[in-house]
């Protein structure tokens, strides 16, 4: 492998090319993340799927957001059966994805570690960060449902969400936003009954991202649980009820979004909905049985997928951006060979490098065990990551349209949808004010930024190289004011 300069101006288009092969600093940050002895085939993986990223997906999702979604509230005969009905190019993005990505790997036999899947992501998050969405929920209800559902619930539920086919299998999504209550979750309203071995829901639900998911993991107040936070369960719901019947779940529309419109999101009744309970019904139990407290296991790892969906819309910002200076000519040269232009594609390129550093070091320690200081590096990266990552990409986004001047702003070019798309993630898995807070929560409970300060005295002593000697003078000195 080599990381040799790329002559951009031998592109007349992004789409179309290899997404990993021209990507020298993800090559470079899997050498550094995947073991050796993995990384041969990492490699193949990797090659396969820039391909197809770069390729149809990338060509699809242009197609997909100017025909996304929409809602078919009836049949033919007046029954509701709240269906969504997708554009073609959609169910062929989504086949690719589920089996080409990471859950068709199961197949081989071969584990896709962390930060393997994150580079999958990452290239698929510069094709279209809505699809990402609508395909990548799943592996968290599978988490759930193996850790904590019913035997007979796991038996039925887990081969479906675990199919390297896609034909027949079962995808997932996470519903928690109320119209009462957005971030604050304390204020739900939705109600859950017991009935036998099942659960009753009827609660409306405001935010649904990817709403025909057959897998559904969702918040409801148990009747005469407390208010609050710690009167929350958790559950599954599931598209169908064991009887096979459509379950309680109406769809009332579906939301007319400014970006990533290839997902469907949606405002959802449930009307007597069946459910299976994931945690404690009871608001006495120990707080590791409580449900929010097993949602957020899930939330972190989304929040982790928000951060590198933004980091592949900066590096689509960047290689558009780079692509379009090579070839437009202004002044009687061409725009990358303009001190300024040059100037405002470097730094692109050294913010997409640094988010992706913490994005990928994120990964790296996700899912540790028995390692208590992974697991607070773990803890107080996430919202770190999705900070940085969410907001840096609306910004390199808006700086990609302004590269490409007033083409940038048409939306036969692909900056518009980029800059439409990234709006969502500074919101998406907690604002910017939430992640904050979730910060502040890490360091005063946990003490979760020992461990950062930790890994950047390591980091200081293994940087070397005579050109770094500023930078880590300047890093140590904050050190030392910390």
């Amino acid at each position: 492998m080599t990381n040799d300069a790329i002559d951009y101006a031998a592109f007349d288009s992004a789409i179309g090319l290899n997404w990993y092969e021209i990507d020298p600093n993800l090559r470079s940050l899997m050498d550094r993340h995947i073991a050796p002895e993995d990384r041969g085939w990492a490699q193949e993986q990797l090659v396969r799927w820039g391909a197809l990223c770069g390729g149809p997906i990338a060509a699809r999702a242009e197609a997909i957001d100017r025909n996304p979604p929409r809602l078919e509230r009836y049949d033919a005969w007046g029954n509701e059966v709240s269906r969504i009905v997708h554009h073609p190019d959609a169910i062929d993005s989504k086949r690719d994805i589920w089996e080409q990505g990471p859950n068709g790997l199961r197949k081989t036999g071969r584990q896709v570690s962390p930060v393997l899947g994150s580079a999958f992501t990452y290239l698929l998050s510069q094709s279209d960060t809505g699809m990402v969405c609508a395909t990548g929920m799943t592996g968290g209800v599978e988490s759930l449902v193996d850790r904590y559902a019913p035997q007979e619930i796991r038996e039925r539920v887990l081969p479906r969400l675990q199919s390297p086919s896609f034909d027949g299998s079962w995808d997932g999504a996470m519903f928690m936003t109320e119209i009462r209550g957005g971030s604050d979750l304390a204020a739900s309203e939705t109600v859950a009954t017991e009935q036998g071995d099942v659960w009753l829901l009827n609660g409306s639900k405001w935010f649904c991202s990817n709403v025909d998911a057959k897998a559904i993991v969702t918040l409801a107040r148990p009747e005469g649980a407390d208010p609050g936070l710690r009167g929350l369960a958790l559950f599954l719901v599931l598209s169908e009820r064991a009887d096979g019947s459509h379950n309680g779940i109406v769809v009332k529309r579906l939301k007319d979004k400014l970006g990533t419109r290839s997902v469907p999101t949606a405002e959802v009744d449930f009307v007597d909905a069946e459910a299976y309970i994931l945690s404690s019904s009871k608001t006495g139990a120990g707080a590791e049985a409580q449900g929010l407290k097993r949602m957020m296991s899930m939330v972190n790892g989304s929040r982790l997928g928000v951060a590198t969906m933004g980091l592949g819309i900066m590096r689509r910002a960047f290689l558009e951006s780079a692509i379009y200076a090579a070839q437009r000519q202004a002044f009687g040269r061409r725009l990358d060979r303009l001190p300024m232009v040059q100037e405002t594609l470097v730094r692109m390129a050294v913010e997409v490098e640094a988010v992706s550093s913490i994005v990928f070091e994120t990964s790296s320690v996700s899912g540790v065990s028995g390692d208590e200081r992974g697991r607070q590096l773990y803890r107080i990266l996430v919202p770190l990551a999705k900070f940085h990552g969410a907001r840096r990409g609306l910004e390199l986004a808006s700086q990609a349209v302004e590269v490409l001047g007033g083409n940038g702003y048409i939306e036969t070019w692909p900056t518009a949808r980029q800059l439409r798309d990234a709006q969502c993630h500074p919101i998406w898995e907690g604002t910017e004010n939430i992640i904050c807070l979730d910060g502040l929560r890490a360091m005063a409970k946990e003490r979760a930024h020992d461990a950062l300060l930790d890994r950047i005295e390591a980091a200081l002593v293994a940087a070397d190289h005579p050109l770094l000697a500023g930078a880590k003078d300047t890093i140590a000195e904050g050190l030392r004011e910390v």
